[in-house]
């Protein structure tokens, strides 16, 4: 495959926002339904195993998606494939709020997950339009969108489905979608493409990448592990939650979203630190964080307050990690950027895959206790590959 050079521009800050509402959006269409689980399950009649199975359907459209789909950002115009994905997603959602069945449903939701991939190409697109010196800043601020989707789509949905139902969820979000679409396809310029050849060529260069780019595979690695490590968190907080000595509802449950919230804010804050200081730095704090986070988590079985310090603990160091791990695999090679957001993001989730599954078991098996050390264990796991990390890059400097 062949590449073309590609330019960059100075953007400003309303454009930047702009990128991260978009990206907020579109990621939060993946976690609309989980709130929404009793209410789907009783308009269609079908079992809890049925809507679970449903729910999941949504991340692994996500995953396919980003395998498939965000590498088309190298090889075609990308104000037209953000435009394509954005219409996609849409009438999706539409068709998600319009299901007369759990198959038809089923169907829609793997195609929700299937386009929701457009937050990470606009994500990628931020990066390519963005100078050197200030990538880690507007990565970081649209990254801040991302998480802000994640965190804030269950307390939205939850709001939105016990005013109109959760189909009302669905037709909202369609909306929400078209219009910031709209809204940031004005200030996205055409692009040509940076690779040419087949698109059989385009997927067969990802595994290139993984194998040719050291830096990649390690931080990729790293997105396993802190992504695991968050899902360990989140994963189980309903029931320990719903327990004594908490015992609390569904809707304080879900609003718990808002405490996390907060980490979107180190996105911002990683940025400029990674601009300015370098990913060296932010990596061994961030790392080291990740397992010292579970300590007031454990407490937070019986006390409220560590539980809430943990959470904005835990959430901090995971967003600041990820801003370094996008920064550092931007840098990789200009040209291949919506491939290497492919192969990181797909790892990335794949990570909060086995992570779920993990917590699942250790709550089950053996409590709190239990899901803090597993928690504990990912975290471990990143502290030995940011060392890895940081002495690649050392390495990597002084020849």
């Amino acid at each position: 495959m062949t590449t073309t050079p590609t330019r960059t521009t100075a953007l400003r800050g309303p454009v930047v926002l702009l990128f991260a509402v978009v990206t907020a959006v579109a990621a939060g269409t993946l976690y609309f339904g989980q709130p929404l689980v009793e209410e789907i399950r009783a308009d269609l009649g079908v079992s809890e195993q049925a809507v679970s199975i449903t729910i999941a359907l949504t991340q692994i459209g996500y995953v396919v998606g980003l395998l498939l789909l965000v590498p088309l950002g190298d090889r075609v115009d990308r104000r037209k494939a953000l435009g394509v994905l954005l219409g996609l997603l849409a009438l999706a959602q539409v068709g998600v709020a319009l299901a007369p069945s759990l198959v038809l449903l089923d169907i829609a939701v793997v195609l929700v997950g299937l386009t929701a991939c457009v937050a990470q190409l606009t994500v990628a697109t931020a990066a390519n339009m963005a100078p050197e010196q200030t990538r880690g800043r507007v990565v970081g601020t649209v990254m801040s969108g991302l998480l802000l989707g994640i965190l804030l789509a269950r307390t939205v949905a939850g709001w939105i489905g016990e005013w109109g139902g959760w189909r009302a969820v669905y037709f909202v979000g369609a909306g929400l979608v078209l219009v910031t679409g709209a809204a940031a396809l004005r200030v996205v310029p055409r692009s040509k493409p940076l690779v040419t050849g087949s698109y059989r060529a385009l997927l067969a260069s990802i595994g290139a990448l993984v194998r040719d780019l050291p830096v990649l595979r390690v931080r990729a690695a790293l997105g396993f592990a802190l992504f695991g490590g968050f899902s360990v968190l989140w994963t189980p907080l309903g029931f320990l939650l719903s327990a004594e000595p908490y015992g609390y509802s569904t809707a304080v449950i879900g609003s718990f979203g808002l405490i996390g919230a907060g980490g979107a804010a180190a996105a911002m804050v990683a940025g400029r630190i990674t601009d300015r200081f370098g990913p060296v730095v932010l990596t061994l704090v961030t790392t080291t964080v990740l397992v010292l986070a579970w300590a007031p988590l454990l407490l937070g079985g019986t006390h409220l307050w560590a539980l809430i310090v943990g959470i904005l603990v835990l959430d901090l160091a995971a967003m600041g990690l990820h801003i370094t791990n996008q920064s550092e695999i931007y840098a990789l090679d200009p040209a291949a950027r919506s491939r290497l957001t492919a192969a990181y993001m797909a790892t990335y989730f794949l990570g909060g895959v086995v992570g779920s599954a993990v917590a699942g078991l250790a709550w089950t098996h053996g409590g709190w206790g239990a899901v803090c050390a597993v928690g504990a264990g990912f975290g471990v796991l990143a502290v030995l590959l940011g060392l890895l990390a940081v002495r690649m890059r050392r390495r990597a400097l002084s020849r």
